[in-house]
C-alpha cells in the first residue's frame, strides 16, 4: 500500500502538527536554541488554538495579526524578532519538506532591535566581589563563576565540561570545549580559575567537572547559583549566567584587548555579535580621529 505523501492537505492541524515540529525541533544542533524555539513555537500554536486556525493554513495576515497581540502583551521588539525567527525556521522546514509551498514568513516585517546588548552586566568593583563571593560560597560556585566570568564560557559550556577535556598546551592549562553549533575551541585558564577547578574536581580525573549532589550540575541549578552568589556579593542587579559572560566580553574590551581576541575567546563567530558589548564605541574621547591626527601630527 502506497504512503501518502507528506503535504498540508494530509495533515491534521493538531496532532500533525505537534508531530512535524518534534521533527524540526530534532534537526536543530543547539539544545538551548530547540528549547527557545520550543516555547516560542508553543505560544505560536496556542494562538492559533484559540483563534481556530490551522498551522497548515497560515497567511502573512495572521502571523501579522500575532505580532499585534504580542505587542498588546507588552512583549518587548527582542522577544517579538525570536518569536518570528523561530516560525522563520519552523516554516522554511516545512518547505523544504514539501509541507508547504511558501513560508508565510518571507515577507513579515520584523522590529528592529537595538544594536548595542541591552543586558546586564557587571561593572569592575561587581565582578571582583562576585568572584570573592563564590570563593566564600563553595567549590562548585567558585569554579563555576570562573568559568563564567574568567573566560565567557556559556553556561552549557561550564556545566558539560568534564575533567578529561583539562589539558596542557605549550606551557599552558587549558580547557576544551564543544561550543554552538558544535564547534570546538581551546580556552587557557587563568591562575585563579585553575585553583578553583581542581578545588571542584577533588582529586578526580573523570566526570563532570562541575557537580552537585554526586550528579552533573544542570544549567538551571547553575542559574539559581550564580543568582545566589550575586545576592551574597551584594550586587542587586539581575544576574544570570549569561550576564558573567556578558561580563567578561565587556570588561576584556574596556581593558583594552583587540576585539578579534575577544571575539575567539568568547566563541562569536562573528565581531558584530562582539562589538554589540563594547560600551565604548560610542564615547567621542576616544575616537579615531583623534588618534589619526596626533599619529599624522608625529
Amino acid at each position: 500500500m502506497a504512503v501518502p505523501a507528506l503535504t498540508a492537505s494530509t495533515l491534521s492541524p493538531t496532532t500533525d502538527a505537534h508531530r512535524v515540529a518534534v521533527a524540526w525541533l530534532a534537526s536543530l544542533r543547539s539544545e538551548n536554541t530547540r528549547a527557545a524555539y520550543r516555547r516560542d513555537l508553543k505560544d505560536f500554536l496556542g494562538f492559533l488554538a484559540e483563534n481556530q486556525l490551522d498551522p497548515f493554513g497560515v497567511s502573512r495576515q495572521v502571523v501579522d495579526l500575532y505580532v499585534v497581540a504580542m505587542e498588546a502583551q507588552g512583549k518587548s521588539k527582542a522577544t517579538i524578532a525570536r518569536r518570528l525567527s523561530a516560525l522563520s525556521s519552523f516554516y522554511l522546514y516545512l518547505v523544504d519538506e514539501d509541507v508547504l509551498a511558501a513560508s508565510p514568513l518571507s515577507r513579515v516585517r520584523r522590529p528592529r532591535v537595538r544594536s548595542d546588548s541591552p543586558l546586564l552586566g557587571l561593572d569592575l568593583d561587581e565582578a571582583r566581589a562576585m568572584l570573592t563571593s563564590a570563593d566564600q560560597q563553595g567549590r562548585v560556585d567558585h569554579a563555576l563563576v570562573c568559568l563564567l566570568l574568567l573566560n565567557g564560557l556559556r553556561v552549557s559550556e561550564a556545566t558539560g565540561a568534564d575533567a578529561a577535556d583539562l589539558d596542557t598546551e605549550r606551557g599552558h592549562r587549558i580547557l576544551r570545549i564543544t561550543g554552538k553549533g558544535g564547534v570546538s575551541r581551546v580556552t587557557p585558564l587563568a591562575p585563579r580559575a585553575i585553583d578553583a577547578i581542581d578545588s571542584s574536581l577533588d582529586g578526580r580525573e573523570t566526570g563532570p567537572i562541575l557537580r552537585h549532589d554526586g550528579e552533573r550540575l544542570d544549567r538551571h541549578r547553575a542559574a539559581r547559583l550564580v543568582a545566589r552568589v550575586a545576592r551574597d556579593a551584594g550586587v542587586s542587579k539581575r544576574i544570570s549566567p549569561h550576564s558573567l559572560r556578558h561580563t567578561m566580553v565587556t570588561l576584556s574590551l574596556d581593558a583594552g584587548v583587540p576585539i578579534h581576541i575577544v571575539q575567539d575567546a568568547a566563541g562569536h563567530a562573528s565581531p558584530e555579535t562582539t562589538r554589540r558589548y563594547d560600551r565604548a564605541r560610542h564615547q567621542l574621547d576616544k575616537h579615531a580621529t583623534y588618534k589619526l591626527a596626533d599619529h599624522l601630527a608625529g
